[in-house]
């Protein structure tokens, strides 16, 4: 059975992250310059890995990456934090982050962008114990940090805003353009060179501000809670993508501070803006009062049927297909809807019901969408399920419909929360004919012994599933990676193998150079070679913090950000 042997972010003591975060500043003056220059320059610089997903199809495998077989990260001093180059290994340079970071690094135009929060106390007038939501930008051959965007803290406190977990939001880079979800729900869009060119590109900053090349350089800002009415549940964590000259985002609107009530069900869920000016294209609120807690997954967009679609994960438990355009008077075309979620599944704010929401970013591979189940990690591990779905049907496309039944007609009804069906009153669950499902998985008994182990069975997730050569694989919460065939067989999931980390993961696979990275909440990298015959890992590094994102790799280099520090890993 797998443990966690790791404590929840959430539930660790703040004194002792606030002790983190103050050593987080006295590391981040320990380590600068230590970063190492690339042995080929030049093919790193080249190399870029953009968004989260490395493009708007979302799936975390890099092609023509050529990355070290193994690695040591080094030593650190407990006290002051300098890191002991000489006794790391295949590491080109270590930079140092907040005191706790969700946000996965991307690589764009020679620099190395990613969210946390203000442990490392780059800037002189927000020292590293005031909390703040950080955006920071390092050089991607040195690792010297270049300026950091700052969002103060919501005023409403943890309700919107939860104290010290930073920018959750992994940023979009095309060009010199950068486009990210702060903490306090609003869409920025900067500039990636800061002020370092000498230029205010954007809004009129402040002239202590515009002066001094560390701070960020914001190019327009689009506040969704004063827009709008958003009231993000604890956080705002979407992680943006484009299509075309169209940005897309999950508002993050949610519960209050019960966990039960709905502040703002007419607030809309997904959103679209231009994403050179940040004006309003169109909001749409499919959710609506159905959202069962928080919203914190991402959107994915591709040509799929012919048809340019934008897939959004909705709080409700429904996957969304819109049509990527600019929509009419302010509205989207629905394409197709899909409930991940049987019809008799019940939703409780204790954990222990079995209707979930997405958390986990949609993935597109092959004219396909795959998407896994989850919930906020404090709600539990629970029952799982990932599904396979033809994004080329139209209509409601779930699996089953939710009917009442009079006389022996069934009626369709509604979709409602925390139930869509209630037996008692005559209602009733029916197959749909329509169902885009291609296949699902639970579960499966690998040894054949007439009985579902824990290892054997999917559970909540947090993450994404990644895929290469019609290779899926994922981890769930409890810390089960799972490889299964991303075809299905005849309908029904076929899978590889499921190996058990013994600790819990929040975060997504990487595929790359023929391997792949899992990352674990003890801070192990566990690898593995591609293939559905190799269920043993052939490697297992510790990063000596604990890890709540996933790898990224560019060109000849991997990176990782453990809890409080950025590793560039390569030879």
């Amino acid at each position: 059975m797998a443990r966690c042997k790791s404590i929840l972010a959430h539930n660790t003591p703040w004194a002792l992250i606030t002790l983190a975060t103050v050593l987080g500043a006295m590391a981040s003056a320990a380590m600068s310059g230590c970063g190492a220059v690339a042995a080929d320059e030049a093919q790193v610089m080249s190399a870029s890995w953009p968004q989260w997903g490395g493009s708007s199809r979302r799936n975390n495998h890099p092609v023509g990456v050529t990355l070290p077989e193994s690695w040591k990260p080094g030593r650190f001093d407990r006290r002051t934090g300098q890191w002991d180059r000489e006794t790391s290994e295949n590491v080109r340079w270590v930079a140092q982050l907040g005191s706790q970071t969700y946000g996965n690094p991307v690589i764009s135009g020679g620099k190395v962008f990613v969210g946390t929060n203000n442990g490392g106390g780059y800037l002189e007038r927000f020292p590293a114990e005031l909390d703040l939501g950080c955006l920071l930008c390092f050089d991607l051959a040195s690792g010297d940090f270049l300026w950091q965007h700052s969002s103060e803290k919501l005023a409403s406190g943890r309700v919107h805003d939860w104290p010290l977990q930073g920018i959750c939001s992994t940023p979009l880079v095309e060009e010199n353009r950068l486009w990210f979800v702060t903490s306090r729900g609003e869409v920025r869009c900067l500039d990636t060179e800061g002020f370092r060119d000498g230029r205010d590109d954007g809004l009129a900053d402040p002239p202590e501000i515009a002066a001094d090349p560390r701070e960020a350089d914001v190019i327009w800002v689009y506040d969704m809670m004063s827009e709008l009415g958003v009231s993000p549940r604890n956080m705002s964590a979407s992680s943006v993508t484009v299509f075309n000259d169209l940005l897309f985002v999950n508002t993050g609107n949610g519960t209050g501070e019960s966990g039960t009530e709905l502040p703002a069900p007419e607030a809309p869920s997904f959103l679209c803006l231009d994403k050179r000016t940040g004006e309003l294209v169109w909001a749409d609120n499919s959710p609506g009062e159905n959202v069962l807690h928080g919203q914190w997954s991402s959107p994915a967009a591709a040509v799929l049927g012919g048809v340019p679609q934008v897939i959004f994960a909705g709080g409700d438990g429904y996957l969304y297909g819109f049509r990527a355009d600019r929509g009419e008077a302010g509205k989207p075309e629905l394409l197709w809807k899909f409930d991940c979620n049987p019809k008799a599944s019940k939703w409780t704010l204790a954990g222990d019901g079995d209707r979930n929401y997405l958390i986990g970013t949609p993935v597109i591979y092959d004219n396909r969408v795959y998407v896994a189940v989850g919930q906020d990690p404090e709600l539990g591990e629970g029952e799982g399920c990932l599904w396979c779905v033809d994004p080329t049907r139209r209509g409601d496309v779930s699996p089953e419909l939710a009917v009442r039944v009079v006389d022996g007609v069934p009626t369709p009804i509604p979709h409602r929360s925390p139930r869509a069906i209630d037996p008692d009153a005559g209602e009733a669950a029916i197959p749909n004919p329509n169902s885009a499902a291609i296949w699902h998985y639970r579960s499966a008994d690998l040894d054949g012994d007439g009985s579902i182990a824990f290892e054997e069975t999917m559970h909540r997730t947090l993450g994404s599933v990644a895929i290469a050569d019609d290779l899926l694989y994922v981890i769930d919460l409890a810390g089960i990676l799972h490889c299964l065939d991303a075809r299905g067989e005849n309908g029904q999931a076929k899978p590889h193998y499921t190996y058990d980390l013994l600790a819990q993961s929040w975060g997504s696979p990487l595929i790359a150079d023929g391997r792949v990275f899992v990352p674990d909440e003890d801070g192990d990298i566990t690898i593995f070679r591609l293939g559905a015959e190799h269920s043993e890992p052939i490697d297992e590094i510790n990063m000596g913090g604990s890890l709540y994102t996933t790898p990224s790799a560019a060109g000849n280099t991997l990176f990782i950000s453990t809890r409080d520090k950025l590793f560039a890993i390569g030879k």
